[in-house]
């Protein structure tokens, strides 16, 4: 993938962005354990960047995912993770499906919206009983008329106490658990529909987390997304600009290698700069290398994701890599930090912490391993593993 001068103008639009209405608020929004995502995504959406692949006559600028994935790479330069995951839900995460699948009314209600920066969505998969294995949630969506009548709770929910309305996966008959699913947009100021308190996480603290719950909430069947029983396979569509979109936390750790690199210039111990010892030089080099290539790994992706092709797992390698170089950089960084790294508002701790939730949001490291092994077909079978 070569990037043009049109992705090198959304790049700067972005960074731009991002140095004028997000970085000057990061500590305050991480104290707050939230930021005005209406304000922000408002912002974002007058200047184009919530439908960036999206159709033109939904508000979207209709580029293809090249531009997406420059973006994702450009919002990695926000000072923290929970912001960048925030929107990244809004625009990788809770409307592909509906903007592939979707029938033109429900785009016009929900997805035109999200695009213009008038509503916040979040994605409602995962369950107490059912993260990563997402054929085990239990939420159900019972027939009555032309209505659904949804019963069940979502956990650890992003963006679940200011969202207008989620892309709920949930179980709309008994068949076989990929066959019984469907995604139906659901608006949270409906009856019965409650939103818990905020959860308490050791890391993408700006960003609002919460479980919902759904009791008797009915629900027009023209909110489904496409097709009844096939939410599943929109899902794990859908899953792939989710993992592709990790493509952020490269920008992230290129930051945590510049400030790491600032500060031992800076800090003498024996006498001398930090930075004079050989090991140092090394690490940051060996550091740096393995950035450039996961980077190129995601920029293949994206030139097959465009040409049409399954990118399962290349998508699954990619964030697999990220979240094991996020755990590895991010310590090795914090180590040539000494005790000042060891301190909560450290900018590589910062990313420390937000960046470990790579490894387990959107499919555990074991989750991967288990597609990658699948696709080179030395998976062992259900049936096999049940002996």
């Amino acid at each position: 993938m070569q990037l043009t001068e049109e992705h090198q103008s959304l790049i700067r639009t972005i960074h731009n962005f991002i140095a004028s209405d997000i970085n000057p608020y990061i500590s305050e929004w991480e104290s707050a354990g939230i930021f005005p995502m209406h304000e922000i995504i408002k912002k974002m959406g007058a200047l184009g960047l919530l439908g960036i692949d999206k159709p033109v006559k939904y508000g979207g600028l209709g580029l293809d995912y090249s531009y997406v994935l420059v973006a994702n790479e450009a919002l990695g330069r926000i000072h923290c993770g929970g912001v960048n995951m925030a929107i990244n839900v809004q625009t990788c995460m809770a409307t592909p499906a509906l903007a592939r699948f979707g029938s033109e009314d429900l785009c016009n209600e929900f997805l035109k919206p999200a695009i213009m920066g008038d509503h916040v969505c979040a994605i409602a998969v995962s369950e107490v009983s059912g993260g990563s294995d997402v054929a085990a949630v239990k939420t159900t969506a019972k027939s009555d008329g032309d209505d659904y009548i949804i019963n069940g709770s979502k956990m650890w929910i992003t963006n679940a106490t200011q969202a207008d309305w989620v892309c709920l996966l949930c179980n709309t008959n008994e068949g076989k658990p990929h066959n019984n699913k469907s995604l139906i947009i659901v608006p949270t100021n409906l009856a019965g529909f409650t939103v818990g308190e905020k959860l308490n996480k050791i890391g993408m603290r700006s960003s609002d987390t919460a479980p919902i719950y759904l009791d008797n909430v009915r629900v027009p069947k023209r909110n489904r997304v496409g097709e009844e029983g096939q939410g599943f396979t929109y899902q794990m569509i859908q899953f792939q600009e989710e993992r592709l979109s990790c493509i952020s936390s490269l920008a992230s750790l290129e930051w945590c290698l510049e400030e790491t690199i600032n500060y031992c210039r800076e800090r003498e111990v024996f006498g001398q700069p930090l930075i004079n010892n050989q090991v140092i030089h090394y690490r940051m080099a060996e550091l740096k290398t393995e950035i450039e290539l996961l980077r190129s790994l995601y920029y293949r992706a994206a030139d097959e994701y465009i040409a049409g092709k399954d990118v399962t797992e290349l998508a699954s390698m990619a964030k697999l890599k990220t979240g094991r170089l996020s755990r590895e950089l991010t310590d090795a960084c914090l180590q040539y930090w000494g005790g000042n790294g060891f301190m909560w508002d450290n900018p590589v701790s910062q990313f420390f912490r937000d960046n470990r939730l790579i490894s387990i949001g959107g499919g555990a490291d074991e989750v991967m391993l288990g597609i990658i092994c699948k696709m080179m077909g030395i998976s062992p079978s259900r049936k096999a593993m049940k002996k």
